[in-house]
């Protein structure tokens, strides 16, 4: 009788921690939700305020271009790294960032898959005197248009010199980031990606550095709204690869088109390869 007892204490036992766990996983998906709009709000208000009062500040006491792009680069990288910390501190994801010395050079043609909404954020703020391409609204955008100006990002309104504008970036030192898929990797992960990425690393001659991002669970997908949030938290890889070089696809080619062709096909079976192996 007492072991029966005790075998019906323990499952009542068990049971209760049951519906403990679950309660507070829920209510932990609940705040993630709260703090993931909290994030969303600072960003926005942190925008407005760069835009209103900390670039018209550097416009007044910084009069020569070049170095005041680079001091609001560096604004804009510092202010991207206390948000993504702050997402941190709020509980929305963890993360952890691999090879980030392999960063500390200039003239990076950084190639990265786009998983999430923020990726752009993780890079832009650990990579220095960073340079991106930027959606032509972005400008227009009363949160997002002052600092992009600011910093002179390129602007994707004019597909001619896009990429002699990457080129030239690159050329001057800049750390140059781009997500050669174009726009955030699909539903169903499948990787696709556009010849933009591989036209400007064969027309440079630069090496591609690429970052792989991994992202479990999914969150801020695409398809999903920033307030569909995964059961627990989500935990971000980001790692930084060995340089891949290009000149002997490039020779092998022997010309650019044939080159960037293949240097597209070669990408994108090294990307799914490299996430495959996170999954």
């Amino acid at each position: 009788m007492a072991d029966l007892l005790n075998s019906d204490d323990a499952s009542i036992d068990s049971a209760g921690g049951g519906i403990a766990q679950r309660l507070s996983q829920r209510l932990n998906r609940y705040w993630r939700v709260v703090a993931t709009g909290i994030s969303f709000l600072l960003f926005g208000f942190g925008g407005l305020v760069l835009r209103i009062v900390i670039f018209p500040i550097l416009n007044l006491m910084i009069l020569e271009r070049n170095a005041r792009v680079r001091v609001s680069r560096y604004v804009i990288r510092r202010a991207f790294r206390g948000f993504v910390e702050v997402m941190r501190c709020l509980g929305v994801l963890r993360y952890e960032v691999r090879g980030l010395e392999r960063l500390e050079r200039q003239g990076l043609l950084i190639l990265a898959n786009h998983p999430t909404l923020i990726d752009t954020i993780f890079l832009m703020a650990f990579v220095k005197q960073a340079d991106c391409i930027v959606k032509s609204q972005l400008w227009r955008n009363p949160f997002t248009g002052g600092p992009v100006r600011a910093a002179d990002y390129i602007s994707n309104d004019d597909s001619v010199e896009l990429i002699d504008d990457c080129i030239a970036s690159l050329k001057a030192g800049n750390n140059l980031i781009i997500f050669p898929e174009g726009t955030r990797t699909a539903e169903n992960g499948a990787i696709s990606l556009k010849r933009g990425a591989a036209n400007v690393a064969v027309r440079s001659m630069a090496n591609v550095t690429p970052v792989v991002i991994h992202c479990a669970p999914p969150t801020l997908h695409k398809g999903k709204k920033w307030w569909q949030v995964p059961n627990v938290i989500a935990h971000f890889k980001i790692e930084v690869k060995q340089d891949i070089e290009i000149a002997e696809i490039v020779a092998e080619a022997g010309n650019e088109s044939l080159a960037a062709r293949r240097l597209t096909a070669y990408l994108q079976d090294y990307f799914k390869n490299e996430i495959s192996i996170n999954i």
